[in-house]
This record gives structure tokens, sequence and C-alpha cells, in this order.
């Protein structure tokens, strides 16, 4: 058995019309339904995909346009046509105008216009449902993209709060060095002083960063501190001279991610 892509309803209450209407489209590649009234033909519509209904406009119990009227309100996508004599066409010219209609056609009317007729409000149909689903996936992706970018908005913001946190970290500890008692020197990889602290003024007014160690410490002195950046082990410098004085100090090596690459130069005593 044949499948078609699409159904249609064919609705009249004289049986010779829905047997001339099989006749017609036996050969047609959809699917027929009959039904001798409009009853008949919402229960049908009720149990089966319906794509398109054709019906009569005059039947006794209920119109066509009155069928027509309740299938735009339960199945709005289905393709509505009525059949009709030269009598009726205003009342289908209104029923059209309400959108209740696709078209109509006017008896008596031949097999070919119709057969046409069905044919290409069938590719509309398909055109439309085509344009919904392709509507219903912008939608979506739409939807999608609103999601990324409140997630990626968030993102920020929270990076944002973790920045500033840092930053605020940062500009603590730099004021928590800067103002220790005890005189601190960061020495780079390159033995060059990249960090002091207020007290070492206090121990030599002349040490400045962006200058070599060996400006204020001895050749023994910058062994020693290539040694622990690079044994990771810390050492002291006992009796150093340093400004004025003789003094005492340690060299810690940096750790983890920055491990070989400095040292920290704590000063202490003056002798």
């Amino acid at each position: 058995m044949t499948v078609f892509p699409h159904t249609v309803l064919c609705v009249d209450d004289e049986i010779s019309i829905l047997n001339a209407l099989k006749r017609l489209f036996r050969k047609e590649e959809f699917n027929l339904l009959l039904a001798s009234s409009g009853v008949d033909a919402l229960k049908l519509l009720q149990d089966n995909p319906v794509h398109m209904i054709i019906s009569d406009q005059r039947m006794p119990g209920m119109s066509g346009t009155e069928l027509m009227s309740k299938v735009k309100e339960l199945y709005p996508d289905v393709i509505r046509i009525i059949l009709t004599g030269y009598t009726d066409v205003d009342t289908i010219t209104e029923s059209i105008n309400k959108g209740h209609l696709y078209k109509f056609f006017l008896k008596p009317w031949t097999g070919q216009s119709l057969t046409l007729e069905i044919r290409q409000a069938l590719d509309q149909f398909d055109l439309l449902q085509a344009n919904k689903s392709l509507h219903q996936k912008v939608l979506e992706q739409n939807e999608a993209f609103r999601q990324i970018n409140d997630n990626l908005e968030n993102l920020v913001k929270e990076r944002t709060h973790y920045v500033e946190i840092q930053n605020q970290a940062l500009a603590l500890s730099h004021a928590i060095l800067e103002d220790l008692p005890v005189p601190i020197i960061g020495v780079s990889t390159e033995l060059m002083i990249v960090l002091i602290n207020k007290a070492v003024h206090e121990v030599d007014t002349g040490i400045q960063i962006g200058r070599p160690v060996s400006d204020y410490l001895s050749e023994d002195s910058e062994k020693k501190i290539i040694e622990v950046m690079e044994s990771g082990i810390q050492q002291n410098l006992s009796r150093t001279s340093m400004g004025s004085c003789l003094r005492n100090i340690d060299i810690t090596p940096l750790s983890g991610r920055f491990f070989g690459r400095g040292v920290v130069l704590t000063v202490k005593g003056c002798t």
C-alpha cells in the first residue's frame, strides 16, 4: 500500500458528488477521505491528519462555511476550499475575508482545474509548513544564543569580580610589604633588583629597583643567590656588607609556579 504525504477530505451530502470526486482523484498522490456531513467531517478530522478539506456549501445541518469556521478554529493549518453555486458567492466572499477559506470553486467545476488547484494548494501547504518549521528553528536558535549570551555575561561578571578581588588583594599585599619593618629585596633570575620596601632605604638609600644586585653585594653573595634559585633551599649570608653595616641576609627562593624565577632577600641586624 502506497503511503502519500498528504490527506484530502471531501465533504458533500450527495453521494454521487463524493463518488465523482473519488473517481477524479483516484490517480492523485494523496490519501482521500469522504464524509457526507459536517459532523462526520469533524469526526474524521479528529482521527486523521488531514491537510486539505473540500466541502460543498449547501448541506443540511451544517453549511460549508460553518464547517470551515470550526475547522479553522480547531485545525488552523488545514487548507479549506468550498464548492458552491453562484447564489452563495456573497457568503463565500465574506468567509474568505474572515480567513475561514483558502479558496472557493463555482459549480459546475471542471476536473482539470480543480485537480490543478488542489496540487498547487498542497504545494502551498508544504511551503507554509516549511516556513513555519524554519521560523521555529530560528526562534530556538535565538533562544539558545540568548542563553549563551546570558551565560557569557554571567561568566564575565564572575571573572571581573574575581579580577577585582585579586587586584584588591594584590594592592593590599603591596601595602603590607611596603610597610613591613624588615627590609625586603626581590631579586630576579637576571640578578636584577625588582622589588624593595620602605625599610630598605633605612639600610642603604642608594638601593634602587632595576639595578643589578652586584652593585650592592659581593660576587660570593651572587653565587649563593644563584644556588638558592636553582636548589630551592633557603640559605643565609652572614655578616655581609650592605650600607654602613655588616648584616645577616636570608635568601628565600620563590616557590610554586615562580620556582627558579627569583629570590627574596630579608635583611637583618647591623654590626
